[in-house]
C-alpha cells in the first residue's frame, strides 16, 4: 500500500483533483489501462481524480508515479480496428523500420540511440 499522504478523496491538497493511493481508488473509476480492458476509452470527458504512488522507477518525479482516472459510465467504446487504421499503423511501422541515412527498410525497428541502420552505424564507427 502507498504512503497515506497520497490518499485525499477531496482534492484538498492536490490542486482540487481527488487522489487516491494505489487500490484504494472507488470501483466506477478506472485507468486509461483498465477501459482498454473493458473495451472502452474515456472519450470527451474530464479526469475525474488521479492515482498516485511511490515507484523506484520513478526517480526523476521525487519517487512517485501517476494515473488519471476516468468514470466508467461517461466511457464510450473504442472504435473498430478499420482498414485506414490498419493503412495507418503500417505506415507508422514502415517509417520506424527506415533508415534516414541510406533510405533502405530493414526488418527490424530502427535503434533511437544509433539513430540510423546497424550497418550504418558500423560504417560510421569504423571511418
Amino acid at each position: 500500500m502507498s504512503a497515506p499522504h497520497h490518499l485525499d478523496p477531496a482534492g484538498e491538497r492536490h490542486g482540487g483533483m481527488p487522489t487516491w493511493a494505489w487500490g484504494t481508488a472507488p470501483g466506477h473509476l478506472a485507468t486509461r489501462d483498465q477501459l482498454r480492458a473493458l473495451g472502452l476509452q474515456p472519450g470527451p470527458q474530464p479526469v475525474a481524480g488521479q492515482l498516485r504512488w511511490n515507484s523506484r522507477k520513478a526517480r526523476w518525479a521525487g519517487g512517485v508515479r501517476e494515473a488519471y482516472l476516468y468514470r466508467i459510465d461517461l466511457a464510450v467504446p473504442i472504435g473498430p480496428f478499420t482498414e485506414a487504421r490498419a493503412r495507418g499503423l503500417a505506415a507508422a511501422m514502415r517509417a520506424r523500420r527506415t533508415c534516414p541515412t541510406c533510405r533502405t527498410e530493414q526488418p527490424y525497428v530502427i535503434s533511437t540511440r544509433l539513430g540510423e541502420c546497424t550497418a550504418c552505424a558500423d560504417g560510421l564507427a569504423a571511418a
